[in-house]
């Protein structure tokens, strides 16, 4: 069903009445579909009925930040509500020439927005799990406190971990000044694996479905290497436009744990033995 919201802002905004809408595939956690109008211009609506009731709100409000930076594109949020977002139809083409390298060159420099404190205006969701946001001026405390120790609990209260397990990881947590250089809080996705980078119309790269927040680059990094990663033209060319600090691609593990503890705590113990593997590999 097509929101009733949705058709009458169509009409409002001058593009008519629906003339097709085409079911999009590639989501677990929303459905998608291609609307066409009688304006032929299209659009993109997510759905959820069982959505938390500001998580398209969230995501309008990350795409607006991602937005105002000089990175990737990312499509233009138009109308959302409780269990909808209307979006921008990017109507993905093949991927052009040079687009690893140009997504590469673009993330780098979304990486280049920063700010003094880590978080976000709100918090917001990695998938549909919640993701906090506080303002928070140590990096290290951020990430071991509201990503790592945040998903570790969680997974304990949902008996995904035992509370050896979850201990073991908040133990880790307090180990990062260790293990991770002082890094500052950049503007990232919060959520690049393979799917959500795309092509628009021109090939040219598109980043979707963000969980945006102020924190780590190099834990941007991780997720892009967690599924399969991302071709080396891609990293080659992040890295000589913003360097990082010697090491990055063993440091990995450690900010992929928290995605690994999501996927645990979004699809069930299948993800326990990953998340076991990166705790043995730092014991």
């Amino acid at each position: 069903m097509i929101p009733h919201a949705v058709r009458r802002w169509l009409e409002q905004q001058g593009h008519g009445k629906l003339t097709g809408r085409q079911p999009v595939g590639g989501g677990c956690i929303n459905n998608g579909a291609r609307l066409e109008t009688e304006s032929e211009i299209s659009f993109f609506l997510k759905t959820n009925t069982n959505a938390p009731e500001d998580m398209f709100a969230r995501e309008a409000e990350g795409l607006a930040e991602l937005r105002k930076a000089k990175g990737p594109r990312v499509p233009e949020p138009y109308l959302w509500d409780i269990e909808f977002i209307l979006l921008e139809d990017l109507k993905p083409a093949p991927r052009a020439g040079g687009y690893w390298e140009t997504l590469g060159r673009q993330l780098a420099q979304l990486h280049q927005t920063t700010k003094e404190q880590f978080g976000f205006v709100n918090d917001n969701y990695l998938g549909s799990t919640p993701q906090p946001n506080p303002c928070t001026v140590d990096g290290y405390e951020f990430f071991g406190e509201h990503r790592l120790g945040y998903q570790a609990r969680l997974a304990r209260d949902n008996e995904l971990l035992t509370r050896a397990e979850a201990a073991e990881i908040e133990k880790l947590a307090r180990c990062l000044p260790e293990l991770v250089p002082a890094q500052p809080a950049s503007l990232i996705h919060g959520d690049l694996w393979g799917g959500n980078a795309i092509s628009d119309e021109r090939g040219q790269p598109v980043i979707i479905d963000p969980a945006a927040h102020y924190g780590w680059a190099e834990a941007e990094l991780g997720m892009t290497a967690l599924f399969g990663g991302f071709q080396s033209a891609f990293y080659t060319a992040y890295t000589e436009t913003r360097p990082l600090e010697p090491g990055w691609r063993d440091r990995l593990p450690i900010y992929n744990l928290y995605h690994l503890l999501n996927h645990l705590n979004l699809f069930g113990s299948g993800y326990h033995g990953q998340v076991m593997e990166v705790l043995r590999r730092y014991r």
